[in-house]
């Protein structure tokens, strides 16, 4: 792969145009339209972040990556270090600079805020395991809050970014038990409770998430079809189960989990 790809994350970057849009769509409904000029400037706004926070990662994480993941283009002589930090820093300048037009002082300060996440997750809370998880888990829920946002209508989306807070998190725990042979300086959940328990937790806050997907329905806001949602809650039990069992396939599982998730969330819209 493309070495500036690789560092990009291009399934990261799709996540991040979908989540936004979907966002959008639950927010404003068939009144989207109205709003596409506003999307335009707010779906750069997420790549800048998404290609700058995982830039920043790279580069912070060049020592332990050359045993937990030595195919990256640090480790593997591919791309200086300060390469990527520039490309990291000057891409988050470019997301913040850019919020700027987006229609409302909400959207804009849902960008500051995220940008600042990324920087203090990245030289400090990383290094504090399960704190460093809950940011993730914030931030990747922040997609969607600014998708709502940038329609004007951001409190439709907090059962999604709740639910997608919920899933993240479960996701970070399970990652750092896959990670735990190379992620040295770093005292991970899965460090401090051991591989199991680490597990149970993260099960935990995926079955959270499942009961999450019901407020929706009790509440009435939510269309027939968003009872897809089923699959989408059927996806997430599995993942729970592959981080005791299968973590190999627990990437590819947490992944299409948000991704039916979003797509049950449109469709309740409509």
């Amino acid at each position: 792969m493309n070495k500036y790809l690789q560092l990009f994350r291009p399934v990261v970057l799709l996540m991040g145009i979908v989540f936004l849009i979907a966002a959008a769509f639950i927010a404003a409904g068939s009144n989207i339209d109205d709003y596409l000029n506003d999307l335009l400037i707010a779906v750069p706004v997420v790549l800048a972040f998404v290609i700058g926070g995982n830039s920043v990662n790279d580069y912070v994480d060049r020592d332990v990556d050359k045993v937990a993941h030595p195919e990256r283009p640090i480790p593997s002589g591919r791309m200086s270090a300060d390469t990527a930090l520039y490309i990291g820093m000057t891409a988050l300048a470019f997301s913040i600079i850019l919020s700027f037009l987006l229609p409302n002082y909400v959207s804009t300060a849902i960008v500051i805020a995220a940008c600042v996440f990324i920087i203090v997750y990245e030289l400090l809370l990383k290094q504090l395991g399960f704190i460093g998880n809950i940011t993730i888990g914030v931030l990747t829920g922040m997609v969607f809050l600014l998708g709502g946002a940038v329609v004007g209508n951001v409190e439709s989306c907090y059962a999604i970014a709740a639910m997608i807070i919920l899933i993240s998190l479960g996701r970070e725990i399970g990652l750092d038990i896959k990670d735990m042979d190379g992620d040295a300086g770093r005292t991970t959940l899965p460090m401090k409770i051991g591989r199991r328990n680490a597990a149970a937790l993260a099960a935990v806050f995926f079955a959270v998430s499942i009961l999450v997907s019901i407020y929706p329905v009790v509440r009435g806001s939510a269309g027939s079809l968003y009872g897809i949602i089923i699959i989408a809650d059927v996806l997430i039990a599995l993942t729970a189960y592959s981080a005791f069992k299968n973590l190999d396939k627990f990437q590819t599982l947490v992944i299409v989990s948000m991704f039916v998730t979003a797509i049950a969330f449109v469709f309740g819209a409509v």
